[in-house]
């Protein structure tokens, strides 16, 4: 058996495993700021439900601006390399958001532009990520491989806003941040160990960056599968991230509940997304990638139309937990499945501009989908929001249902 076979043929060799705790690592810190800066933006600097969303804006900007740019830039490179510099780069960034907070600077306009930063590296990170993984495993383990990294972020998204919301609760949200700018740390550090061999990067005679850039996105919107599937999910995306906006100011200032309980919804969230990843595998290989993804998209408008329901009681609280689970198994459940299936269509030479055009237009989506949740939810309501974004999330299932995605096999 071959070197790359003996590495590749198991799920749990030192190249996937190192791989794989620095994706815990980080991630676990991401899910720990993520819920910190919402609650700093609200019960801190007193944002409004649209400068909400505009900070949940901010983190994705880069992704709608420099997207497909970043795609065609990381095929021309060695993608370790922008894994590790990247991760030492956030680590950076973040630190300056309790440095400012110290030192009484930290305003919005300050935190919107410090997101602005981590957001263009996190854009090169991501693209690099989802392109590395196919060179550790083959590509019959790819679903299960992209299991195991989304029963981590499912675990992560669960737990991360729970300790998020005891930190701030504790010691308030700027200093919650630094725990996430450690996380950036040793995740870079052990990435930095990883010794996997990269294919040659080969650089063209004659540059042409628009060419290049017009080559991916003919690949992900000319493709059969692949076009729907895009379409589908940039429409999710926008939906998704207008009850988001929307959520935050909901919970902690209209119902009143404090940073741990909001924490609580999105660690019970958790739980149903650890069942997802662990059923994304075996309903995959039982009904196929296509049905698996089609179903998942259906439950999500399904968890989320629980939302509009909830008061300030114990019941109402029991729903948002309950809207959180459904979300986050049905997210979860289609992520491990969609991510294989493109990774084993896609050849290698234009792996990271299919991830960043897929990926930045998905980001894209969610700038305008934050900014016209929390617009939205200033002008008409919080639920109202809510139900604006169930509504197209029912017509996204419907489009997908009715595309060739359902047809989609490994």
């Amino acid at each position: 058996m071959s070197d790359r076979a003996e590495r590749t043929t198991s799920l749990y060799h030192g190249e996937f495993v190192r791989f794989w705790a620095a994706d815990t690592v980080s991630l676990a810190g991401t899910h720990v700021t993520t819920l910190a800066l919402k609650a700093v933006a609200v019960l801190t600097l007193g944002a409004t439900a649209t400068e909400t969303g505009m900070l949940e804006a901010a983190r994705w900007l880069p992704y709608l601006l420099f997207g497909l740019v970043a795609g065609a830039l990381l095929d021309r490179r060695r993608r370790l390399p922008v894994l590790v510099g990247t991760d030492l780069a956030r680590a950076v960034v973040l630190a300056l958001i309790p440095l400012t907070a110290f030192t009484g600077t930290l305003t919005m306009p300050l935190l919107l532009a410090l997101v602005v930063v981590f957001g263009t590296l996190s854009l090169f990170y991501d693209a690099a990520h989802q392109s590395f993984l196919p060179l550790l495993v083959p590509t019959e383990r790819l679903t299960d491989a992209n299991a195991r990294l989304e029963q981590t972020r499912a675990a992560a998204q669960g737990l991360g806003p729970l300790v998020g919301g005891a930190l701030v609760k504790v010691i308030g949200g700027p200093l919650a941040v630094l725990v996430d700018a450690v996380s950036y740390l040793v995740s870079g550090l052990v990435l930095a160990t990883l010794r996997t061999p990269e294919r040659p990067v080969e650089t063209p005679v004659r540059r042409d960056l628009r060419g290049e850039v017009e080559e991916g996105l003919r690949w992900v919107y000319g493709h059969e599968v692949l076009r729907p599937l895009a379409i589908g999910s940039h429409a999710w995306f926008l939906c998704t991230s207008m009850v988001t906006a929307a959520y935050t100011v909901l919970v902690l200032d209209e119902l009143g509940f404090d940073a741990f309980l909001f924490g609580v919804t999105f660690a019970v969230g958790g739980v149903g997304g650890l069942l997802g990843a662990s059923l994304s595998g075996p309903a995959g290989r039982r009904f196929g990638a296509g049905p698996v993804m089609v179903a998942a998209r259906w439950l999500t408008p399904v968890g989320y139309a629980l939302v509009p329901f909830a008061t300030s009681s114990t019941t109402g609280f029991v729903l948002l937990c309950a809207a959180q689970f459904v979300f986050f198994l049905s997210a979860i459940l289609d992520s491990p499945v969609e991510m294989a299936y493109r990774q084993s269509i896609t050849p290698d030479r234009l792996m990271g501009r299919m991830n960043a055009t897929t990926r930045s237009v998905n980001r894209g989506m969610i700038v305008f989908g934050a900014l016209l949740g929390g617009v939205s939810a200033d002008w008409l309501g919080n639920r109202f929001a809510v139900w604006t974004a169930v509504v197209g999330l029912l017509g996204t299932a419907a489009g997908m249902t009715f595309s060739a995605v359902r047809k989609a096999r490994l």
